[in-house]
């Protein structure tokens, strides 16, 4: 099949399936690649933790932070479904830097995210991906916003309003009355963004390999599995990833690297327009589309 043809069967899976998608599959040694609406910036979620984790690694690699170091974290006390580690504990716990970016990469955790945002705050993260030449992503709030949505103001069994909220309050210019959602006041990034970043972090660049090698470290730990993973997790196989969730928003980007040399950086950014919060086939179209695009790129 032509890369049209693929693109236009797979748009049409994703409509099918209730969602609206943005992709980027690159293979990391020709820089051939192929996606759906890559440019298009939409609100990161917990995706920013990668560009959080790079900046705290490269400030402990300066000599500006030690990861050593061990700070008294305060409770989550969050008992709403979704958040992991610190920000579900019940009581003050004391963790050293280099635990916290474990925490928040690799487990997603939210108040463990926020620690180290308290020590580089958005600002300074943004600043450093600058630096290093990284482009297209908005870093302008920590994660504590994230743990505020309407998802925490209705009970369980209401959870589908928060959803519906979610798919019907944005515009055309992809504002929203929920400023996790809105693209002027959320962190933001879009897939080619996500998958410049990755292939920075693989491939040689501007980030000190010692840092490269920390935050890939990381994404291969990753604990949240369920979404891309079946579709490139094998024998054969490697995949380093980080998901980001939020109401209707279902992301996640990472590396395959292949037994036989191939490696490919994949961005997965969708956007669900079904009113629920368990979607476990949302999950598995996104998964679906994704390893398609790779599929056609290694047969090149």
């Amino acid at each position: 099949m032509n890369p049209e043809a693929l693109l236009r069967e797979l748009r049409q899976e994703l409509s099918d399936g209730g969602l609206h998608g943005c992709f980027l599959v690159r293979d990391l040694h020709t820089g051939d690649e192929l996606g759906l609406e890559p440019d298009t910036q939409l609100p990161a979620a917990s995706l920013v933790k990668i560009p959080l984790a790079l900046a705290t690694a490269e400030r402990i690699r300066r000599g500006e932070l030690d990861g050593a170091t061990a700070l008294d974290v305060r409770p989550g006390r969050i008992t709403t479904p979704g958040p992991t580690g610190v920000s579900r504990f019940r009581h003050p716990a004391r963790i050293a830097i280099d635990d916290l970016l474990y925490l928040s990469t690799s487990v997603s955790d939210g108040s463990a995210a926020d620690a180290l945002f308290d020590l580089t705050p958005p600002a300074r993260v943004a600043a450093v991906l600058d630096d290093l030449g990284l482009r297209g992503f908005a870093v302008r709030h920590d994660t504590r916003e994230l743990s505020d949505t309407p998802t925490e103001r209705f009970a369980a069994a209401q959870a589908h309003l928060a959803h519906a909220l979610a798919i019907d309050a944005g515009t055309s210019g992809r504002g929203h009355r929920l400023p996790q959602l809105d693209t002027t006041r959320a962190n933001t990034g879009s897939a080619r963004a996500y998958v410049d970043l990755l292939q920075a972090l693989w491939t040689p660049s501007a980030i000190h390999p010692e840092v490269a090698g920390r935050v890939r470290e990381l994404m291969g730990n990753n604990l949240i599995r369920h979404r891309l993973t079946p579709d490139f997790s094998s024998d054969a196989t490697t995949w380093s990833s980080k998901t980001g969730t939020l109401l209707n928003l279902r992301h996640e980007v990472g590396v395959v690297e292949h037994a036989d040399g191939q490696a490919f950086a994949v961005a997965a950014l969708t956007e669900s327009l079904v009113p629920a919060s368990a979607q476990p086939g949302a999950d598995a179209l996104m998964a679906q589309v994704a390893r398609s695009l790779r599929d056609h790129l290694r047969q090149l």
